[in-house]
């Protein structure tokens, strides 16, 4: 069927204000769905059944590998960038928890490693020289009981920011890529033992967030590409990073938690490694790799972290520009279920009317596709 959209501050649709991460709160609309967006959200990305195509600014609230902890066990130090606090409003420096510096620069939206950093001058030396976190010093529960009283919305998904993945953890460690590069060619065997040891230290700090909070996805982040290419082989993937990244991803799936796996660069060449691992969402790069190619390649074998086809983020176009636009990438993408969007825009008119479009024609296809099978 054909659904009106509303129009902009309707008096019969009831509103919510968000909060975003790179600007100020906006107001949006709540729609009358006839599941909760939670369930929605599970439904689209397990391929069953959705009812319309998942919105992050509506369907999910997030919580960041910084925002869990209660308390630092030393003065300046924090899990990893504080991108919805500290960080939406200014440059500053600070230790992660393995003792790392970075800065944050606010423009770039991400940290950057400090010239000079360097926790480890041999990574064969690892098990000697590297002070591991300690989970328990970290107030996890403290913080959880505040959030889960004052800021959870049983309605929506919860989404989970676990930071850094194995290459991009080496590489925090030895002091930038061309050292990580350098270890992964150079020194295999000491580099896969300490794989195995760090993806033990991403499952147990999962168990401790998972315990505390009713996760429905988990974004791993591990950039593996510049835009022109990846940083290291299809041998290198294969004998080093797919394992230890697998047994994370295996790991959540164990919890019905959902993998949603981060990485920058043109990482085609990695595509077919990425859907083996299991991961269920690929947030990538979107100037580096051709999303719509590599849903026509791959089907719904791999569901993809979406942006607005043929929208330059930070751009308001037209109302009809935009929503042809919104119409377009739920064409290619809602068919077959596994994919989400982020739909929001600066124009808080035109923001309305796009999130309205992605509803109200996320439904008509959703309609359209399931009554005659999708691909």
């Amino acid at each position: 069927m054909t659904y009106e959209r509303p129009a902009y501050l309707d008096p019969g649709i009831k509103t919510q204000t968000v909060k975003m991460w790179f600007g100020p709160p906006v107001v949006v609309p709540v729609f009358d769905t006839p599941i909760t967006p939670r369930e929605n959200f599970r439904r689209a990305i397990s391929r069953r059944d959705p009812v319309w195509f998942p919105n992050a600014v509506t369907d999910t609230q997030s919580v960041m590998a910084n925002d869990v902890m209660g308390r630092s066990p030393t003065p300046g130090m924090q899990i990893h960038s504080d991108l919805g606090g500290r960080g939406a409003a200014e440059d500053y420096d600070f230790k992660d928890w393995f003792g790392a510096e970075w800065t944050w620069v606010c423009s770039a939206g991400g940290a950057m490693l400090k010239p000079g950093t360097k926790l480890l001058e041999d990574i064969t030396v690892w098990e000697r020289d590297l002070v591991w976190p300690d989970l328990s010093q970290w107030g996890f529960a403290e913080k959880a009981d505040r959030y889960m009283k004052s800021v959870y919305d049983e309605r929506k998904a919860l989404t989970y920011d676990i930071g850094r993945g194995m290459t991009e953890r080496l590489v925090s460690l030895l002091g930038g890529y061309t050292d990580g590069m350098l270890a992964l060619a150079t020194e295999p065997e000491a580099v896969r033992d300490f794989f195995d040891r760090y993806s033990g230290f991403v499952i147990d700090t999962f168990d401790a967030i998972n315990a505390l909070y009713p996760l429905d996805m988990v974004t791993l982040h591990d950039d593996w590409g510049a835009e022109k290419d990846t940083f290291f082989s299809e041998r290198m993937m294969e004998e080093l990073v797919f394992e230890p990244t697998k047994r994370i991803i295996d790991h959540i799936h164990s919890k019905e938690v959902l993998l949603e796996l981060h990485s920058c660069g043109n990482v085609t060449r990695f595509m077919p490694y990425i859907i083996e691992m299991g991961a269920d969402v690929a947030q990538l790069q979107r100037r580096a790799v051709d999303l719509p190619l590599m849903r026509e390649k791959y089907g719904n074998k791999l569901g993809y972290c979406l942006g607005v086809e043929g929208v330059e983020p930070g751009k308001n176009p037209a109302r009809e520009e935009l929503i042809a636009a919104i119409r377009k990438t739920l064409d290619i993408f809602a068919p077959g279920g596994g994919s989400y969007i982020n739909v929001f825009s600066a124009d808080p008119e035109l923001g309305w009317a796009a999130l309205a479009e992605t509803y109200y024609y996320g439904r008509e296809k959703l309609e359209v596709s399931q009554s005659f099978g999708a691909k």
